[in-house]
């Protein structure tokens, strides 16, 4: 299998940062595998908390040690890919269906560095990326047609067979655009989440502290969320 060489870069660069004995949250998605892969080469004594099913499995593959949420306050570093990120460290994810988990395991983290490409950086979310909202079954149609009324455009997940998606919490997902993208995310994910029968919005803000952007040629760009 051909391996990506700027989700490679991003990846290594992530696992350099892990030291000995370090409590982690491992992120989902084919960026977070390569962190995984570069982690499990080092051999060193840490422990992790997943944030999906896949995430567990590949662990088990390279032989990563986990740990549950209720065994640990609070994580040293969680390492989590984006779907797209702004350059303050504003985040959209749930692409792979995981966003609960993982915004659950990002607000346990001292640090929370994401690990993306760089065509993942874009001036606003929301408008080429729609936004994930996990959201209970029974709810469905009521949270679709208050979504609809305020100009957003929905799209309920399913798989390939036109079967309907469901994420490890047995939750559905209605992707969200909006032309020109979200003009205030914060707002945006507040207003979301407030929605009777939405779990969670794939929004993520005041989480992230760090960035590693690969790129093609093997460089690493690094952003920092900027001090308030």
């Amino acid at each position: 299998m051909s391996v990506d060489p700027a989700k490679d870069a991003a990846g290594r660069a992530a696992a350099a940062l892990v030291e000995d004995g370090m409590r982690l949250g491992l992120g989902t998605g084919s960026t977070v595998d390569r962190f995984l892969v570069a982690l499990a080469e080092r051999g060193l004594d840490v422990a992790g908390v997943p944030t999906s099913r896949a995430t567990e499995q590949r662990c088990a593959e390279l032989g990563v040690r986990l740990l549950h949420p209720a065994e640990v306050a609070q994580l040293d570093l969680v390492v989590d890919g984006a779907d797209e990120l702004t350059s303050d460290l504003v985040l959209t994810k749930g692409g792979g269906g995981a966003l609960l988990r993982e915004k659950v395991v990002a607000a346990m983290g001292a640090r929370f560095v994401v690990i993306a490409t760089v065509d993942k950086l874009v001036p606003r979310l929301g408008d080429t990326f729609a936004v994930p909202v996990e959201v209970v079954p029974f709810a469905l149609a009521p949270v679709r047609r208050e979504l609809e009324q305020e100009g957003l455009e929905v799209r309920e997940r399913t798989h390939a067979d036109g079967a309907s998606y469901r994420t490890d919490n047995g939750n559905a997902i209605l992707d969200v655009r909006l032309d020109g993208g979200l003009e205030d995310p914060e707002q945006a994910d507040v207003w979301l989440t407030m929605l009777p029968g939405v779990v969670t919005s794939g929004i993520f803000t005041d989480l992230a502290t760090d960035a590693l952007l690969g790129a093609a040629d093997g460089r690493v760009e690094t952003l920092s969320r900027p001090v308030r």
